[in-house]
């Protein structure tokens, strides 16, 4: 369980990245079979949190009755085409729903 941190104050949100300091690798493995995957599991981490971003603020959206039915219709598309090409994505790399997270640290996880 991650702890969280709330505050205004850049030196408390300083000491607290220095805690976590020691869990953080000391040097990173450049092995090109790593950097790839790792490159790719941070590009389709990006993209997983804009996508459930766009379909909540596209829900939020329908919900008002400030979309149109062809409106709707194409983000219900796109949102699909999207997801599916996300599962398409995750398969080339090896990589699984739970792996597209990042841990912040103190602050928890992104997702």
């Amino acid at each position: 369980m991650h702890k969280r941190i709330e505050t205004d104050s850049p030196g408390v949100f300083i000491e607290e990245l220095k805690k976590i300091d020691d869990t953080l690798p000391k040097r990173i493995d450049a092995n090109p079979q790593n950097v790839e995957k790792g490159l790719a599991k941070l590009v389709l981490t990006l993209i997983e949190l804009i996508r459930r971003l766009l379909e909540r603020q596209a829900m939020r959206r329908v919900e008002s009755g400030s979309l149109t039915d062809e409106e709707v219709e194409r983000i219900g598309e796109t949102l699909m085409k999207l997801e599916d090409k996300m599962q398409e994505l995750k398969g080339i790399f090896g990589l699984k729903d739970e792996e597209l997270n990042l841990s912040l640290g103190p602050l928890g996880d992104l997702m």
